[in-house]
């Protein structure tokens, strides 16, 4: 069982809401800091300002790239993740090309990877000696099994840090059969982020318990504010 500190480490407080304003933005970072969540994350508008508002904290900035379905040409996504970087984000949640993948154009999806991760982590070296922790979106309410299985092993084999389910926009989010098809695939290496209607913490710990070890989410602050771990350990006895 996670302590309180532990659990909330793995949370990414998530505000990618189109109607969000800037005292939304500045409301996040503040409970996020209160909370020492993992991220706050944001649209690369907001970055700049997040990175300022979290500065000195132990809190990353985090945003989207090829947001939301991955279909940007390979230069724009380079050019996000470069203007990301240099703002101050440290953390870069990347939409994989869903129709190339699903096209079979595997040859496309690792060449876009390999140059978007290639650039970000050389960016990231040279911004703050820091490499940018990159986590890379399937969207796996469009995909198949298969194809799932397929994305897994190009993002294993890409040298990214995570590969997340979802994000957030898709007629479905994150399942335990999908965290745990993705875990058996990419192993005990490569990070898993659930992300996509996690609402409750019990949603949130099944997603932990299937295999992921982070969790993104619009509403951290209710699922942390609930969490207790004396009582959660004391239910699963039970």
């Amino acid at each position: 069982m996670y302590s309180k500190e532990q659990f909330a480490k793995m949370l990414d407080y998530t505000l990618l809401r189109p109607q969000a304003t800037r005292q939304d933005v500045v409301r996040y970072c503040e409970e996020a800091k209160k909370h020492h969540f993992a991220s706050v994350c944001v649209f690369p508008f907001w970055v700049p300002l997040v990175a300022r508002q979290l500065a000195g904290s132990d809190v990353k900035t985090c945003t989207v790239i090829g947001y939301p379905f991955g279909a940007n040409g390979r230069t724009v996504k380079l050019f996000e993740a470069r203007y990301a970087i240099t703002n101050g984000a440290s953390e870069l949640d990347i939409v994989m090309n869903i129709s190339a993948l699903k096209s079979g154009e595997m040859g496309i999806v690792e060449r876009e990877l390999s140059e978007i991760l290639g650039s970000a982590h050389m960016q990231g070296m040279t911004a703050d000696a820091k490499r940018t922790l990159i986590k890379i979106i399937i969207e796996t309410a469009y995909l198949t099994d298969r194809e799932k299985i397929l994305a897994s092993e190009i993002i294993r084999d890409s040298g990214a840090d995570f590969i997340q389910t979802s994000t957030g926009t898709a007629p479905t989010g994150a399942t335990v059969e999908d965290i745990r098809l993705i875990r058996n695939t990419v192993g005990p290496g490569v990070g898993v982020k659930a992300a996509g209607g996690i609402r409750d913490v019990e949603q949130a710990l099944a997603m932990l318990n299937a295999g992921a070890n982070r969790i993104g989410a619009s509403n951290a602050v209710g699922i942390a504010e609930v969490y207790d771990p004396e009582i959660f350990l004391a239910e699963s006895r039970r």
